[in-house]
């Protein structure tokens, strides 16, 4: 006799009884996973990032109707993340108390922006930024540190505070990104323990994805990628020396940087975004890219030109996960043909935004 002919009426049901149960156990299991998912309690997915940094340095313009049209406008250029800007600041370099200010949005604000972006089919980085009150001495917010070796762990708590915030923010809203901190380059490369702490933390609170902003010449030097999901440079590389350099010129500006960058994330096997690139619409804006509105003649192509070049080169590149350009603002009539700033609004470079986003980027 075959082992299908012993197969009696009682066999068969006990198999599906187990079959059932096998069944009821994957639903059960789905639901959960489900709503783990939905809950904010699994990592999202790496993918790539179509992306511009949006920004306010007001209490309130997020949440006004002048700031949902932006948005709106912004999404029409295919646009699919945004970073949301929110700045506190400290007095000084050496000073430590990091505090609101009139100009900080409030978590109102930052909450409604949000909000509208998620409504509009957009993702989110959350982006907390630290920058200084006093700067009539030339110094910036890389240069922030302590004088005594036993300030840094109280200039660190008063950090974590800072970033624990917008973490909790970030996960009542469902934001997908948070940027822990942005070209603090002195903090991250000199304690690099600390942000391991601080990253810690806010992975017992927040399931979605981390990353940092290092200044493009310090990124190297930052001890604490692998606790990150992303390494994030602030792309600002200079590319050329002319006032009004080609696209070709341009192209060959990055070439020394990508091979740089390359050789460095073969040793770090970690995906690589740029939370902030970008540059004025002006000549000699590729010299120092970082620098705001120098005093010379308006150059809409050259920053047209700076943008396709980016998304030619990189767009190819399997480990880089996108782009954040800097930056849009707040009022949707900003930019036009007579702005020399960065921001690509109503200038020939949101064209190029809008056909570089209409590119079919797979990871």
């Amino acid at each position: 006799m075959t082992a299908k002919e012993k197969t009696g009426p009682k066999t068969m049901a006990g198999m599906k009884n187990v079959i059932t149960a096998v069944v009821a156990v994957a639903v059960i299991a789905g639901v959960v996973l489900g709503v783990k998912f939905f809950a904010g309690e699994v990592k999202p997915p790496l993918e790539f990032q179509k992306g511009m940094g949006y920004c306010s340095w007001s209490k309130t313009k997020y949440e006004g109707a002048s700031s949902d049209k932006s948005l709106e406008a912004l999404k029409a250029t295919g646009t699919d993340h945004v970073a949301i800007l929110v700045t506190w600041y400290q007095t000084n370099c050496w000073s430590g108390d990091i505090k609101r200010m009139g100009t900080t949005p409030s978590d109102e604000a930052v909450v409604h922006a949000i909000r509208k972006a998620h409504e509009l089919g957009m993702k989110v980085m959350l982006k907390p930024h630290l920058d200084l009150i006093d700067k009539s001495d030339g110094s910036w917010r890389g240069e922030i540190s302590c004088l005594k070796e036993s300030a840094w762990e109280s200039w660190f708590n008063n950090y974590t505070d800072f970033i624990m915030h917008y973490v909790e923010i970030a996960k009542k809203e469902k934001v997908e990104l948070i940027c822990i901190g942005t070209e603090l380059s002195t903090a991250a490369t000199t304690k690099g323990y600390f942000w391991k702490v601080l990253i810690r933390k806010a992975r017992k609170q927040y399931s979605g994805l981390l990353t940092y902003a290092a200044h493009w010449d310090r990124y190297q030097d930052i001890r604490f990628w692998d606790a990150l999901d992303y390494v994030g440079i602030n792309a600002y590389f200079p590319l050329s020396e002319e006032m009004s350099p080609t696209y070709d010129q341009l192209k060959d500006g990055w070439t020394k940087w990508v091979i740089e960058m390359e050789e460095f994330q073969a040793r770090v096997q970690k995906p690589i975004i740029f939370p902030e690139i970008g540059c004025n619409s002006c000549d000699g804006a590729a010299i120092r890219p970082w620098e705001h509105a120098p005093r010379r003649e308006i150059n809409l192509e050259l920053q047209a030109n700076y943008y396709k070049v980016l998304m030619d080169i990189f767009f190819e590149k399997e480990w880089f996960y996108g782009q954040y350009w800097w930056y849009w603002e707040t009022n949707s009539n900003m930019g036009g043909p007579l702005n020399r700033s960065f921001t690509p609004q109503n200038k020939p470079a949101e064209k190029v935004i809008k056909e570089g986003y209409a590119r079919s980027v797979s990871r």
